[in-house]
């Protein structure tokens, strides 16, 4: 460990070097995490060869002075010259290099954002869904009386028209099929029918075992065994999003697959399912009574890393290899190599297990993806290969992935899912919690997860970090798959990401940057710029709109709760007639204020409304 230091004058210099080379032709380099790496080398350089020339110059002049005998001025020079010495002789006297910061590091967004609003995030926050006491109760948290069937119903269908910006779930879906098909080159159009529908979901905790090791769910029985009250994808969320593609949107059942290809459906969340859509496939790892088996394609997944040679060939399970449009759907989960959200949930998209175990044949000669993960013992730290980026770029995996989905109602403190009510505002108020009750939304896999990343930093700092043993022990890394997403077409690491092996590299698979504070949850496009992340908070259950009507010298003043967030004024057709609502017209608006319109009664006897600009469902009066 002491050799480092000395090099320490050579790594600063090649670092100096580096930045330069990199920097001065095109600034904006200067946020890549490997400029931001280099940059306090090559600082810590500049200003150590600056102080070896203060030692030198001052050192000889104060000799000058004292044979001058100009005491005074010769024993400044040498307190100059100790000082600059001390500054010389630190980095070879340190006793160890400083763990980095939890925090993230500031910088500009990284990548494009995609999607139909590009970089948009939804947040739907409702505490009315979640009513569970804990495991101590004797209730688990996915029974109907624990999680509001129709509580989480309204916040998925909240969520996506608030992800599209329509009115209508109808129109919303329209806009998210339209918005993903142009991108993929497949023509301005919707959902047709036909069209198959793959559906992964994260359930870690139904885990379905290996050779060694017991599943979580007893094959049998289909009980949940080791970790009965540990969080999964909720089925409710699972019910709610079927409800929104087979009515809202015109699936057929038969053409949704729904499952993880890792894990085993436990009857408790099945079966439920099963009673209101029977024909949709509910695939797991080993199949059997109403479940059916995965299977791999044809279609073969490589690993950008030299490290994957000589491995076993990895494929795309049928069930997304055969779709034409992929649900990314996780749970909001810390981990002990970062966080687990829906770049991670992949992971668990192969058939075989991260770790190369298979089915019930034992450890086979797989590519070992944790040693792509941030972990201290692995790969800590910024600008490394991540196999998450190759999950995220497939064109037969990430590359079809229409939506992406956090079921952030009650998050996982650690990789084993046990859930914790959280502290911070607005759910808690620093000392007591409650469950965060909450769901994400967007069309950018790097942007929801980015998002997700915050909310979980600013929870739990120290798991995200590193684990409660060793916080900040990864580094930074823990968001370092998230830059080599969002830059894929030029990565810190220098990695040509070509998980299909076409020889083509990826291009940006979406924008990454962290909010201004943890307490405003401003990105940057809420503060105006047309780059970056947009965080629409859309908050159930909605107060109800208390509207007041006053006539005052010719004009109708309406005056309204100012608890409901933003609105807008609509109208309708005149008194009796049906309520077919529309915007009124700027004319007709004089002024705005806080709270309140002043309209000019050019239309008499009109009805009016105000409807919240997020997404919300609309309220008259």
């Amino acid at each position: 460990m002491a050799s480092w230091r000395l090099w320490w004058p050579i790594l600063g210099f090649c670092s100096f070097l580096w930045f330069l080379i990199r920097v001065v032709p095109k600034p904006s380099r200067a946020s890549y995490p490997c400029q931001r790496a280099a940059f306090p080398l090559a600082a810590g350089f500049v200003t150590w060869l600056t102080a070896v020339g203060v030692w030198v110059v001052a050192r000889r002049q104060a000799a000058v002075r004292f044979a001058k005998r100009q005491p005074l001025r010769a024993w400044c020079l040498l307190l100059a010259a100790g000082t600059a010495l001390g500054v010389v002789v630190m980095p070879f006297v340190a006793t160890r290099l400083k763990a980095a910061s939890i925090e993230p590091v500031s910088h500009p967004p990284l990548g494009k954002g995609i999607g139909v609003h590009p970089g948009r995030v939804v947040w739907v926050h409702d505490p009315s869904a979640t009513d569970w006491e804990g495991p101590d109760s004797g209730r688990h948290w996915y029974e109907d009386q624990c999680t509001d069937p129709a509580a989480v119903a309204r916040m998925m269908s909240a969520g996506i028209r608030a992800l599209a910006g329509k009115p209508t779930e109808a129109e919303a879906w329209e806009a998210l099929f339209r918005a993903f098909n142009q991108r993929l080159g497949r023509g301005d159009r919707g959902y047709q029918p036909g069209e198959r529908i793959a559906i992964k979901l994260n359930m870690v905790t139904c885990w379905a075992g290996a050779s060694t090791t017991p599943p979580f769910v007893d094959p049998v029985t289909r009980e949940k065994t080791r970790f009965p009250d540990h969080i999964d994808v909720a089925p409710q969320m699972v019910l709610a999003l079927l409800h929104q593609l087979i009515e809202v949107v015109g699936v057929r059942q038969e053409d949704i697959s729904v499952g993880d290809t890792t894990a085993l459906w436990p009857d408790c969340y099945l079966q439920r399912l099963l009673e209101v859509y029977p024909e949709v496939h509910y695939v797991e790892n080993l199949g059997g009574e109403n479940r059916e088996r995965a299977e791999f394609s044809e279609v073969p997944l490589y690993w950008s890393t030299p490290e994957a040679e000589g491995t076993l060939q990895d494929y795309i399970p049928r069930m997304f290899a055969e779709a034409s449009y992929v649900i990314n759907f996780t749970t909001l989960k810390g981990h002990s190599s970062g966080v687990t959200l829906c770049g991670k949930n992949l992971y668990g998209a192969l058939i075989r297990m991260p770790n190369r175990h298979y089915r019930n044949e034992g450890k086979l000669n797989y590519y070992n993806l944790h040693l792509s993960l941030p972990n201290k013992e692995w790969s800590p730290g910024m600008g490394h290969y991540r196999a998450i980026v190759d999950l995220m770029g497939h064109p037969d995996l990430g590359g079809k992935t229409l939506l992406c989905l956090v079921d952030g109602l009650y998050a996982g403190y650690y990789s084993d899912a046990k859930p914790r009510p959280w502290k911070s505002p607005p759910f808690g108020d620093g000392e007591t919690g409650d469950w965060p009750s909450s769901l994400f939304l967007s069309q950018d896999p790097v942007a929801i997860d980015s998002v997700a990343h915050d909310f979980l930093l600013a929870e739990w700092p120290e798991v995200v970090t590193g684990g409660v043993h060793e916080p900040g022990s990864l580094e930074g890394g823990q968001e370092d798959y998230l830059h080599e997403a969002a830059l894929a077409d030029q990565p810190p690491s220098g990695t040509v990401y070509d998980p299909d092996g076409d020889g083509v590299g990826l291009s940006s698979l979406g924008v990454h940057e962290h909010w201004d504070s943890p307490e405003t949850k401003r990105y940057s496009r809420n503060l105006g710029s047309d780059e970056g992340i947009e965080l629409v908070a859309v908050r159930l259950p909605m107060t109800p709109l208390r509207i007041e009507l006053h006539h005052e010298a010719g004009q109708v003043r309406l005056m309204w709760d100012s608890g409901v967030g933003p609105c807008v004024l609509e109208g309708s057709e005149t008194l009796g007639s049906e309520a077919v609502w529309s915007p009124v017209p700027l004319p007709v608006v004089e002024t705005v204020q806080q709270n309140q319109l002043l309209v000019s009664p050019s239309v008499p006897h009109q009805f009016y409304r105000l409807r919240q600009t997020a997404g919300i469902p609309p309220s008259s009066r």
